[in-house]
């Protein structure tokens, strides 16, 4: 049986950059993919926003991380010459009745370090953003947009420049942690690997894996939950050059208007409470749901100027109804596996924050 120091299972943004800073470090790291290629599941799929920490409760991990991360991928983006842009984004009051949800937004955002917001009038916001229609605004400077594959593909690099390995095509089919002196991971193909430190950041299926973690506490792995987020894609120019977002829905951001990087603008994503991590159907029905959203914020939306686009799937770990759940980053204070971190409900701001994931797992990890 082979060994390794360190062993992560899953070539996500978040998997490769743990595995990276883990590398960095001196560690002997192997990624362990399930897929052919890395990157295939959340981490592209998703709006490619570098968030900058604006909506999530004080002393979460979601805020402390994000606003880490938003510096440390800025950095990290530009020293690497990633393609990227800071064009900021306007968080837009669409009726009288959320102007103050704004202000209570500044306020988080403000408790969470992030002081760079500003409040604007319709007239201010119009001067921006000519198209835009709303009753007030959030400019937010510090948020912007960043090619992911670029992203997951230097951190891939930079780990292997280190001495680390990324297997593809290499699912993990169950892991023995019941033992003394390190783990055991079995593949599907039965083969088997012990590490002494493993990462399970497998994303929409890290519960599932983890409860087939011998030797782990059933009640130290949630629940998961599954949210389908569908977008459309703009035909033609975009008419702004800033991402616009509406006021918060419960269980995600509402459908806001993102730019890539080649200036093409797409819509969404939506909330659809799905039962299955596979499903990534697109529904052409669902245009009028967004020409309708949409176009409260931007009226002169043409019929006809949305196609469907793609969907991705939020691994959650709270439910419909349900608060918004942080990040779970268990370690072994919080499950007594020593050696072990799973990572749990890793959803939006996680490509953000994915840098100083990296190094709050790594410090779980001496």
């Amino acid at each position: 049986m082979d060994e390794i120091d360190c062993a992560v299972i899953g070539a996500g943004v978040v998997g490769l950059a743990v595995a990276r800073e883990l590398a960095s470090r001196g560690s002997e790291v192997l990624v362990l993919e399930a897929e052919g290629a890395i990157g295939t599941g959340t981490s592209s799929r998703n709006s490619e926003v570098i968030h900058a920490g604006i909506y999530y409760p004080q002393g979460s991990l979601k805020a402390r991380l994000c606003v880490e991360g938003n510096r440390r991928l800025y950095d990290y983006a530009a020293l690497r010459g990633l393609p990227h842009r800071r064009c900021g984004k306007l968080i837009v009051a669409t009726s009288r009745e959320q102007v103050p949800q704004l202000e209570g937004i500044a306020e988080k955002a403000r408790a969470n370090g992030v002081d760079d917001l500003r409040m604007l009038t319709r007239d201010e916001a119009r001067r921006m953003e000519p198209e835009l229609e709303c009753h007030a605004a959030l400019h937010s400077p510090g948020t912007g947009i960043i090619d992911s594959h670029a992203l997951m593909l230097s951190l891939q690099a930079d780990l292997e420049q280190a001495g680390g390995l990324v297997a593809l095509k290499s699912p993990v089919a169950a892991v023995d942690c019941s033992g003394d002196g390190g783990m055991v991971l079995s593949g599907q193909d039965g083969t088997r690997l012990k590490c002494r430190r493993l990462v399970n950041a497998a994303g929409l299926t890290a519960p599932a894996l983890a409860r087939r973690f011998a030797g782990l506490a059933p009640a130290s792995v949630p629940e998961a939950f599954f949210a389908k987020g569908q977008y459309f894609t703009l035909t033609g120019r975009a008419p702004f050059s800033r991402l616009i977002y509406p006021v918060p829905e419960s269980a995600g951001l509402g459908v806001h208007l993102t730019l890539d990087l080649g200036g093409q603008a797409k819509f969404g994503p939506d909330v659809q409470w799905t039962s299955s991590p596979d499903d990534l159907s697109v529904d052409p029905s669902r245009g009028d749901v967004f020409y309708a959203e949409v176009r409260k914020y931007w009226p002169r939306l043409a019929d006809g100027a949305l196609v469907p686009g793609y969907a991705g799937i939020r691994p959650k770990i709270s439910g419909p109804g349900e608060p918004a759940a942080d990040f779970r980053i268990d370690g072994p204070a919080v499950h007594g596996v020593p050696g072990l971190v799973n990572l749990f409900g890793i959803e939006s701001p996680g490509l953000t924050s994915s840098l100083a994931i990296g190094r709050h797992v790594a410090e779980l990890l001496p």
